[in-house]
């Protein structure tokens, strides 16, 4: 006789198809939840009802860091960021490439801190380590949203701390 209930672990409830992309002002590009989730290691533990709430965050954090850049393209008839002058890389446009970045890393930072709280007891050496990395995780993942803003504007990778 066992006393371990073995009850199948199910995804969460997933979106129609037609809500997985995520509109956005027309500018820049709208974001797939599906390339987010293949692009960044997103497993389904990450429910979509969790994902598109920190996308629209990301969207809405990127576009306020380059309201500015934004409004000086549109002022001299450009009016979508694949339509930007840029290096090519596979098809695309450098910037779309950057912009994407910034949404998915701003994204998943903000995933990293809200599944941060589930458990944080660390009994093991490894859950130990584990949890150390959590601790980072998120700032390297908003770093990593910054540069590509920072890509974006054309400036430098820069990290100032005052001592």
């Amino acid at each position: 006789m066992s006393y371990i209930d073995e009850v199948p672990v199910t995804a969460g409830p997933t979106m129609p198809a037609d809500v997985k992309a995520i509109t956005n002002d027309g500018f820049f590009p709208d974001i797939s939840m599906p390339a987010m989730r293949d692009a960044m290691r997103l497993d389904s533990t990450v429910t979509d009802a969790r994902l598109r709430p920190a996308l629209v965050d990301a969207i809405l954090t990127t576009n306020r860091l380059l309201r500015d850049w934004q409004a000086g393209h549109l002022a001299g008839g450009i009016q979508k960021l694949e339509e930007v002058p840029a290096l090519k890389v596979d098809g695309e446009s450098q910037y779309v490439a950057h912009y994407r970045r910034a949404v998915y890393s701003f994204a998943k930072a903000d995933i990293f801190e809200s599944y941060r709280d589930y458990d944080t007891t660390a009994s093991a050496l490894t859950d130990k380590k584990n949890m150390e990395w959590m601790d980072t995780a998120p700032d390297v993942q908003r770093r990593n949203g910054h540069w590509a803003i920072n890509d974006i504007l054309g400036r430098t990778h820069a990290t100032v701390e005052l001592i």
